[in-house]
């Protein structure tokens, strides 16, 4: 009998991924979509309407299922509240596994919202299977990609941190395999590129790479803030993107593993490749 797995944040970037490679697996999949999301079924896969907070919606996600992609949607920062209720439902079910899309350095973060997820899923006895990836390289191209397009500069309050970048494309693969091998269950994994950069080597990649000058400019917590406010970015997230990028500041995110090469079987995409890929729509060139 073909396994039945549920993913959260089918349609965004590593959710797409992760269902991609299980599909790929021979897996059989739903995906979790919003009521005004247009998606299209295929074999294996079937989208289903899901909300964290609506707990009618819950059951029919899980039919048959016996394993989790979970991630955190970006508009969620009370997790106790939003999330909570929902992995008590995993609980109850007795899902084999749940993976979870957390973040590097959360073990020692309390202030981002993924560590609340981590001890909720410890604390609630889930066989879970922690990813805590670095940035992701998408952030250049969704987050930032106004900045960048349209300003010809990188907002980032970094400082002169370092930071590791690794493509979702590659995370997605490696949440994907974390379901195949049971001795991933009650582990965590921190994946990373190759390299760590500074926010002025990333404008310089992106200079070379967009045949245009980029520039790095260095916001102040309060101007960052303000900036995506003004932009329509919600507090409770644009608090996240500051807390993360503080930790960047503050020299905690120069970290290079070399665990995504181990279980790709092969290196992670680099940054050039990236922006070599995505080119037109960092120009603003994309149809």
């Amino acid at each position: 009998m073909t396994e039945t797995y549920f993913v959260t944040g089918a349609t965004g970037n590593v959710g797409r991924e992760v269902v991609k490679h299980l599909l790929a697996n021979g897996k059989r999949v739903i995906g979790a979509k919003l009521p005004r999301e247009n998606t299209v079924d295929a074999e294996n896969l079937e989208y289903r309407v899901f909300d964290f907070s609506d707990e009618s919606t819950w059951e029919h996600c899980m039919e048959g299922v016996t394993k989790v992609f979970l991630m955190r949607p970006p508009h969620i920062s009370k997790i106790k509240r939003d999330m909570y209720p929902f992995m008590r439902f995993l609980a109850e079910k007795q899902i084999e596994q749940v993976v979870f899309l957390s973040v590097q350095g959360v073990e020692g973060n309390k202030m981002v919202p993924h560590y609340d997820v981590e001890q909720g899923c410890i604390e609630m006895n889930l066989p879970y299977t922690f990813v805590r990836p670095s940035f992701f390289m998408q952030n250049l191209t969704t987050t930032h990609l106004p900045e960048i397009r349209d300003e010809k500069r990188l907002m980032v309050p970094a400082g002169k941190g370092r930071t590791n970048f690794i493509d979702v494309r590659d995370i997605g693969e490696v949440m994907a395999k974390m379901f195949f091998d049971p001795s991933n269950i009650r582990k965590a994994y921190t994946i990373t590129g190759q390299t760590s950069f500074s926010y002025q080597e990333i404008a310089d990649h992106l200079t070379n790479g967009l045949g245009t000058p980029i520039r790095y400019a260095k916001p102040g917590m309060i101007r960052f803030v303000a900036y995506h406010l003004k932009r329509g970015r919600k507090l409770a997230m644009t608090l996240v993107m500051l807390a993360l990028y503080t930790i960047v500041r503050l020299g905690k995110g120069d970290i290079s593993t070399d665990t995504a090469e181990k279980i790709l079987g092969r290196k992670p995409r680099t940054l050039d490749e990236f922006i070599a890929d995505n080119r037109a729509l960092l120009l603003g060139e994309a149809s």
